[in-house]
Parts: structure tokens; C-alpha cells; sequence
């Protein structure tokens, strides 16, 4: 029935879209021969008038001949000069005449051949009368008459007269054919015009006959949109009882996925457990084994204390990799080139790896750039080493390249087309199978025993690379190793901004503190604002101390010259930027160093590009981080003079 429907339609659409050609076609063809029977009207009255105005010129040249010899006559007679004149002028009209002839009939080659004959005979008969005149002139009055009667029946008056006649006659045959003509191309062009106004007529009764059948058919129509109408409200009531189903599953699909994911925490807590209290045995050992041997006088006290100091390293070392899996950890960026990079990186590398990795680093960067934090950096591409040794068994080569890429279209992950500097760690291992490549970024996922790995390592480089809006790829081949390619967004060094003069390097490289420091210390811990004070006056400084952000203004006011203002981050009633963009004016010029160990919430805080120090830190990087924050401002200082 929907497809009878469908053909009906499409035949009336048909029929009423020829309908409306044909009747376009026959309002032009009607234009076009209503047209064409005026314009053939129109040139029969146009040939009409020419013959009409040919002919009268005719006649009215025999009648100024005539006007003009009859003047002549009587000139002859009396010799009246006035009489000779008036012969004079009518004769030099129907000159004007015979000229005006031959102009309108230009486009007839046989009156023009008559209008020759014309002209040859009007100029010998001028010079007959001529002469007449020309002897009454001179007073030979008896001679010019007897010239004036013999020059009346000449031949030249006689061929004027027959070229006049014949001239005329022609004419007139000439407006007959025309006419006729005229005539008949009007009558037939009316006939035309009327059989086509009987075809629109009948065109227009189909019209209207086609009309009523389609409101009739538009009738139908409405009824059935109504009922469609009535059926869609009815579907769309059912699509949002199914919206409604599908939200409620969405958020029972994300409840699974949030007990999966507690699942693979779960997972993880042993492995995590595991290296934890590996890590605290050592340094619980060691600082167990250094007390007894201060009692004891032992000379291996020092060893025991290296030991637990390495144990702690390597726990805060597992804390920073769990916080930049979680995103949480401070960044602070720096323009980083691949061979200042390789040059601190391979001393590494070849003590982490062991003899038996031979390591090749290849810089074919061409001094591209990157602005990343290096110590990110540095521990992203050990983690790939690492990973590497371990696919290849601790035996093989390792190849880290460092090239110039450019990226023409938008990567697998999302990566933007632009310029990259690439770092690609390719290893001669065992490799990975497409299963395996497809799970490599994937959190708590790793092929490694249990107690070998915490499957952070990838997810960790992978959320490294898309915090500074690059990206990681992969390409493995089983039985003929691994490449992952690190794609650090390109940056333009702004050698002016941050490269001293000549000067300002001697500057810089001085010793900025000749003498102790004074150090304001804000942490909110008690513990380790005891350690912090503690370390910096064994560093030899002048230290105060405040507890509570919000009375860190009354704390300087005590101070006599504070030289520098050492912050933790998160602190309870105020972050450490908010403390310091807190200062008055007098303060403000104080240089600060923030000093964090988690930087959850502190992701969306502004730390005002000022230098930051990790948590935990060893006394030699206190001593390191201090005298780099003086220096800044002391750069900053020579800088605006």
C-alpha cells in the first residue's frame, strides 16, 4: 500500500511538472509568435510607407519639372528676372528630388538602374532649358521662344517621364508583393496563436483538475501526519524510557568499573606492600645497625646510615612514580636540548643497566628544543631503559635516538600536527605480541612476576607525555625488539630572555652568599619543620620558623632582613602561592623557594614560576636549591639594571 501511495505520488509530481513545462512552452511559443506577427506587421507598414514616400516623391518631381518649365515659359515671354528665378529654384528642387530617389531606393538594384536612366535624361534636359533661358537672358527673346517650343517634346522629357512611370509602377507592384506577403505571415501567425491558446486553455483546465486532486490527495495526507504524529509522540515517550534505561546503565557500568578498578588496586597493594617494606627494612636495618654501632664504636656506621639513606631514595623514588601516574606530581619546566640531555643521562644509564647493555646514544635533533621538567624527563626515559634491559635479559644493545619529526596529520593518540623533538629507546629484546601492544599503556598491566613490576611504567610515560601535550608510540616486532618513541612538543628557545649577557654569566656563577642567609621556613608539620630548620643551620644560616601561613607577615616583621622564604605548597587556611601573593609590598621583593612533596590539588595552583624542591630532599640538594634561588633573584636584579 506505501509503495501504491509512493507511485501515485511520484506519477502526479510527474504529470503536474510536465503540465507546467508544457504550459510554459506554449506562454513562450505564444509570446514568440505574437511577437513575430507585429514585427511582420510592423514591416508591412514600414514597406508601405516607403513605396507610399517613393511614389509621392515621384510624382511631386513631375510636378516641380512641370512648376519649373511653365516659370521658364513665362520668363521667355515677359523676360521678367523675378520669373527666370522662380525657374531657377524649382528646378534645383526636383535636382534634390531625383537625389532623394536615389537615397531611398539604394536597397533596389533595378530602381536604381531606372533612377541612372533618370538622372542622365534630367540633366540633358536641364541643359536644353538652360540654354532657353540663357538666350531670354541676353535678350534674344525671339530665339529663346523658339528654343522653349522646340525642347517641349524632346526626347529626354519623354525618358523622364517613362523612368518617373516605369518607377512608380514598379513601386507599386512592389507594395502589393510585400503587402501580400505581410499579410500572409500575419494570418498564419494568428492561426498559430490561436490553436496555442486553445492548447493552454486546455492545459490550464488540467491544471486545475490536477490541483484539486492533490489537495485532495494533501487531505489524506494531513489525517496521516496526524496519525504519524500520534506514533512519533508514542516513540519518543519510548526513547526516553530507553535514555532513561541506558543512564541508569551507564552509571551501574561506571559503578563496575569503579569496583574493577579497586579490584586492580587491589592487585597492585601487594606488589606496592612488597617493594614498601623492602625499602623500610632497609632503612629500619641500616638505622638500627648505625645506633648499635655508635654504641659499640663500630667503624661501619657510616655504611649502615648510606644504606637506609638508599632504601629512603628508593621509596620517595616509587611515591614520585605513583603521583605522575595519578597526574599529581609539580612539574617545572625548562628548555631542554638532546645533547645537554645525553650528557647527563649516559653516566646514569650505564650504572643503572650494568655491563651487560651496551648503550648507543645518536643525536640527529639539530638543536630542536623542548620545555619539560627534566628530573620528568630523566626518570621517563631510565623507566624505558630499565624496561628494555628487562626484555632483552640484561644482554643486548640499547639505542636511544634523538631526532627532528614532523608530524603532517594528528598521531594515533590524538598528538596535533606540528614540529616534535622524538627520543626513541629501541632495544634488541624479545619484543611484545600484538596482544601485549595493545594493553602496553594500560594502568596495573604488566608481563613481569609478581613483585618485579607495578605495571605503572608505561601508563606513567604515557600520562607524562600528554600532560606537556605530546605522545607515545610503540612498534614491536616479536623476536626482533622494541621502539617507543617519545614526541616532545617543539619549543623556541628565547635565548634573549633567558640567556645572560657575558657579564651577567661572571655574575651569575659567583657565590651569592658570602655570609649565613636569613631564612624564613613556613611548613605546616612540626616534623619536618624541625628537619628543615635543622638542616639549613647546619648549612650555616640564620633560620625562623612559622607554623601557620596566615602569620607569615607578623613573622617577618621580626626579622631584620629576611633573605629568602622557604614555603611548603599545601598547607591547612592557605596554599603557599596564596601566602606569598599575600605579602605587602615591603615583602614582595623577597625571593621564595616552594618545597612540596605531593602536589595533588596543587595541579591548578599557580606557583608564579618560582623555583620548587621536591620532597625528600638530601642536604646537598637543600644547600643546591637555596643558593639557585638566591641566584635567580640576583640574575633577576642584574637583569632590570
Amino acid at each position: 500500500m506505501d509503495a501504491r501511495r509512493r507511485l501515485l505520488s511520484a506519477w502526479r509530481t510527474v504529470t503536474l511538472v510536465a503540465m507546467a513545462v508544457a504550459g510554459m512552452a506554449v506562454l513562450t511559443a505564444l509570446v514568440i509568435t505574437l511577437g513575430e506577427a507585429s514585427r511582420q506587421r510592423d514591416r508591412a507598414l514600414a514597406a508601405q510607407s516607403h513605396s507610399y514616400d517613393v511614389m509621392n516623391l515621384a510624382r511631386a518631381l513631375q510636378g516641380t519639372m512641370a512648376k519649373s518649365e511653365a516659370a521658364l515659359g513665362r520668363y521667355v515671354i515677359s523676360g521678367d528676372q523675378r520669373l527666370g528665378q522662380s525657374y531657377f529654384d524649382d528646378w534645383r528642387r526636383a535636382g534634390e528630388n531625383v537625389a532623394q530617389l536615389r537615397r531611398l531606393t539604394a536597397d533596389n538594384a533595378g530602381q536604381q538602374q531606372r533612377l541612372a536612366w533618370l538622372q542622365r535624361a534630367f540633366r540633358q534636359r536641364g541643359e536644353e532649358l538652360a540654354a532657353t533661358a540663357l538666350a531670354t537672358n541676353y535678350g534674344k527673346n525671339s530665339q529663346a521662344l523658339s528654343r522653349y517650343y522646340q525642347v517641349r517634346t524632346s526626347p529626354a522629357l519623354e525618358a523622364i517621364n517613362a523612368a518617373l512611370d516605369g518607377l512608380i509602377a514598379d513601386e507599386r507592384t512592389l507594395l502589393e508583393q510585400r503587402t501580400s506577403q505581410a499579410m500572409t505571415l500575419v494570418n498564419r501567425s494568428t492561426n498559430a496563436a490561436k490553436i496555442l491558446s486553445i492548447f493552454g486553455v486546455l492545459l490550464l483546465l488540467g491544471m486545475i483538475a490536477l490541483g484539486w486532486l492533490t489537495m485532495r490527495v494533501l487531505a489524506g495526507r494531513a489525517v496521516a501526519q496526524a496519525e504519524a504524529d500520534s506514533q512519533r509522540e508514542r516513540a519518543d515517550d519510548l526513547a526516553s524510557a530507553v535514555t532513561a534505561a541506558t543512564d541508569e546503565l551507564r552509571v551501574q557500568e561506571a559503578r563496575l568499573r569503579q569496583v574493577q578498578k579497586m579490584e586492580a588496586v587491589g592487585q597492585l597493594t601487594g606488589g606496592i606492600a612488597h617493594d614498601f617494606n623492602n625499602m623500610l627494612a632497609v632503612v629500619i636495618g641500616g638505622l638500627e645497625l648505625a645506633r648499635r654501632g655508635i654504641a659499640s664504636g663500630s667503624l661501619d656506621v657510616l655504611r649502615h646510615v648510606e644504606s637506609a639513606t638508599e632504601g629512603a631514595t628508593r621509596a620517595a623514588a616509587l611515591t614520585r612514580r605513583l603521583l605522575a601516574f595519578a597526574r599529581e606530581t609539580a612539574i617545572n619546566p625548562e628548555y631542554i636540548d638532546a645533547a645537554n640531555l645525553f650528557a647527563g643521562l649516559r653516566d646514569l644509564l650505564d650504572r643503572t643497566l650494568g655491563d651487560g647493555v651496551t648503550v648507543v646514544i645518536d643525536d640527529r635533533s639539530n638543536g630542536w628544543c623542548a620545555r619539560v621538567d627534566r628530573v620528568q624527563l630523566e626518570n621517563t626515559l631510565v623507566n624505558l631503559a630499565v624496561n628494555a634491559r628487562d626484555a632483552m635479559d640484561s644482554r643486548g644493545t640499547l639505542t636511544i635516538t634523538a631526532r627532528a619529526q614532523t608530524l603532517a596529520t594528528t598521531s594515533t593518540h590524538g598528538c596535533a600536527a606540528g614540529d616534535y623533538l622524538a627520543l626513541a629507546v629501541t632495544d634488541t629484546g624479545h619484543g611484545m605480541s600484538a596482544e601485549v601492544l595493545d594493553r602496553a599503556f594500560e594502568p596495573f598491566f604488566t608481563t613481569k612476576p609478581v613483585g618485579k613490576g607495578t605495571g605503572l611504567g608505561l601508563s606513567q610515560i604515557f600520562s607524562f607525555a600528554k600532560q606537556i601535550d605530546g605522545d607515545v608510540l610503540i612498534a614491536s616486532t616479536p623476536g626482533r625488539g622494541t621502539t617507543v618513541t617519545l614526541l616532545l612538543p617543539r619549543e623556541i628557545e628565547n635565548t634573549q630572555a633567558e640567556t645572560p649577557s657575558a657579564i651577567h654569566e661572571m655574575a651569575l656563577h659567583e657565590k651569592v652568599h658570602d655570609t649565613a642567609l636569613s631564612i624564613l621556613v613556613v611548613e605546616d608539620d612540626p616534623r619536618v619543620l624541625a628537619a628543615t630548620v635543622g638542616a639549613l643551620e647546619e648549612l650555616g644560616h640564620i633560620v625562623a620558623s612559622c607554623d601557620d601561613p596566615t602569620r607569615t607577615a607578623t613573622t617577618l616583621a621580626h626579622m631584620p632582613a629576611p633573605d629568602l622564604i622557604l614555603s611548603d605548597v599545601l598547607m591547612p587556611g592557605l596554599t603557599g602561592p596564596e601566602m606569598i601573593a599575600g605579602l605587602d609590598a615591603r615583602h614582595r621583593h623577597i625571593p621564595v623557594l616552594f618545597v612540596t612533596g605531593f602536589a595533588g590539588d596543587a595541579a591548578t595552583v599557580n606557583l608564579g614560576n618560582r623555583p620548587v624542591l621536591r620532597k625528600p630532599f638530601t642536604l646537598a640538594a637543600l644547600e643546591h636549591a637555596v643558593d639557585a634561588a638566591a641566584r635567580r633573584d640576583r640574575a633577576h636584579a642584574i637583569a632590570a639594571e
